[in-house]
């Protein structure tokens, strides 16, 4: 069975350019490339990936897509543009020829105004994503859902992929009402969700596999597995989980499913949400 990771990061180091990646992160502070990468993925079972922006550069999304091109095993890259800037349709014109480049991703998680997703000129750069055939990568904390479901009916024919389940409280085990948005967000066809950086969002060293399940189950409900992806955000899940560990939660978690269900999990959905 094809297995594709559709979230993981590569990086070289640098303190100033990876400013959250602060001193209680050891295991991340290092360089991170497709040769480490592609190790854990044959470890694991994993045939194909995607890769990930993790600063918001358009240098990091060239560097990105030469990774990409010299290791045939990166399917495709999720990078950064200014969607906010009135010039962005330019920039994306200059990527045109890349194939690779298959999604764009704002850190809107980290925005000071919880309502940024909201703005005009973000939104006009969401509609030039069309024009390109790019997806986009929606990354919030739980509280920013009642706004992201006012900022994807905005845009009912973009493709939108929710990274990490939106970020659950898993610290403190809170269900509500983080299920009942999620089930409503899953209600618009048009948004897939990636099973990824949930054991992150636990106590690092203290969690264990039945806590997560609950935040698991109710995507899987929600969206079903045809829309419904596995990423593991690797490195950062070295901060809680190895890659392989990851690989089988996972595994583990969608024995239950249809061995259909479990091909459109492991590769169809992503190859269908980026147009792999």
């Amino acid at each position: 069975m094809l297995k594709i990771d559709a979230h993981h990061h590569l990086w070289k180091f640098d303190g100033k350019e990876y400013g959250w990646i602060d001193e209680s992160m050891t295991v991340l502070r290092r360089d991170f490339f497709p040769s480490d990468l592609h190790k854990e993925m044959l470890d694991a079972g994993i045939s194909a990936s995607i890769a990930v922006q993790a600063r918001q550069t358009v240098e990091e999304t060239r560097w990105l897509l030469e990774m990409a091109e010299k290791n045939d095993f990166i399917r495709g890259v999720v990078g950064w543009v200014p969607l906010a800037d009135p010039k962005v349709g330019g920039i994306l014109d200059q990527f045109a020829p890349q194939r690779k480049l298959r999604g764009v991703r704002h850190v809107l998680q980290d925005e000071p105004d919880p309502n940024y997703m909201l703005r005009d000129d973000f939104n006009r750069g969401i509609r030039e994503l069309a024009h390109h055939d790019l997806t986009y990568d929606i990354l919030i904390f739980e509280r920013h859902l009642p706004q992201t479901i006012r900022f994807v009916d905005q845009h009912p024919d973009q493709r939108f992929v929710i990274d990490h389940l939106a970020k659950p409280r898993v610290k403190s085990q809170a269900i509500s009402p983080w299920r009942e948005q999620m089930n409503q967000l899953a209600q618009r066809p048009n948004v897939y969700c990636k099973i990824s950086g949930l054991a992150t969002e636990s106590e690092h060293k203290h969690w264990t596999e039945e806590q997560l399940w609950p935040y698991i189950e109710t995507v899987l409900s929600a969206f079903g597995a045809k829309r419904v992806m596995f990423g593991s955000d690797w490195p950062v899940c070295l901060l809680a989980v190895s890659y392989l560990d990851w690989v089988n939660i996972a595994t583990r978690a969608i024995a239950p499913l249809s061995a259909t269900e479990q091909e459109s999990f492991w590769a169809q959905t992503s190859i269908q949400a980026y147009k792999l």
